[in-house]
């Protein structure tokens, strides 16, 4: 079987800065892994090539065996329903409602009539635990954990085999957090999800990750399960891992 993500000596320059630099990544179909680096380190850039916003300086990114780029507007557009994105703070179009914003995808589609549109965004609500009346509600009235819901059920409209996210747990307090790791784990189990997500948040890792990309120096320094990745002696896992927050999160594991 393909691997869900596979990046090739990937280098991205801005100006005369180098972010990356020769970095190799391989994603299994079926793991969950967190990716985690210092401030600048270039995760969010590296999450936003996976997806196709940003085209690298060198290097290949391949989906499912597939590049990511080239062979046409309707291929690239094939692969690109294979996956969803749950941006940092949601990034719900402020014009529509709920029902809208799900819908979207779904639409954009083009191969649906509304009835089944309705039934398949009524349905979504339900697998992120919302209710049928929270469809009418406009982003301004929702709670950062219902913002988080809403992206996270707009991410789920195509049915995707892969998830990518963006600091999902960012701005909410530790209460809703922990509820919104849970129902990602829950639906990445039920759907057979791969899911890829940037963090910098210890709870958030220990509650989803399945293993673990260590960004730095421009490369993946370390690729491996949390007991792995906790045996190198490196500054950054050092500083990360082992600090007294560190082994609280990961006291369980």
């Amino acid at each position: 079987m393909n691997p869900a993500i596979s990046v090739r000596n990937l280098s991205t320059r801005f100006g005369d800065v180098w972010i990356h630099r020769h970095l190799d990544l391989e994603v299994a179909s079926g793991e969950m892994v967190a990716l985690v680096g210092g401030s600048g380190s270039g995760k969010t850039t590296l999450l936003r090539q996976m997806i196709g916003l940003l085209i690298p300086t060198e290097g290949e990114i391949r989906l499912f065996g597939e590049p990511l780029f080239g062979g046409g507007i309707v291929r690239e557009r094939a692969l690109r329903r294979r996956f969803g994105v749950l941006f940092q703070h949601g990034a719900l179009f402020s014009a529509f409602n709920v029902f809208d914003n799900i819908a979207f995808p779904l639409r954009e589609l083009g191969q649906l009539d509304e009835a089944t549109i309705r039934d398949l965004v009524m349905l979504k609500l339900e697998m992120v635990e919302l209710l049928p009346r929270h469809a009418g509600l406009m982003p301004a009235e929702l709670s950062g954990g219902m913002v988080k819901r809403v992206a996270l059920a707009r991410a789920l409209a195509l049915e995707p085999e892969l998830l990518l996210l963006d600091e999902p747990t960012a701005g909410l307090d530790p209460d809703r957090s922990d509820s919104f790791v849970r129902l990602i784990r829950m639906l990445g189990e039920e759907l057979g999800l791969t899911v890829v997500l940037v963090t910098h948040d210890l709870d958030t890792l220990a509650g989803l990750a399945t293993r673990v990309a260590v960004l730095t120096e421009q490369r993946i320094l370390a690729y491996g399960t949390v007991d792995e990745i906790m045996r190198l002696e490196h500054p950054f896992i050092l500083n990360f891992f082992h600090s007294e927050r560190g082994k609280r999160a990961l006291a369980w594991m």
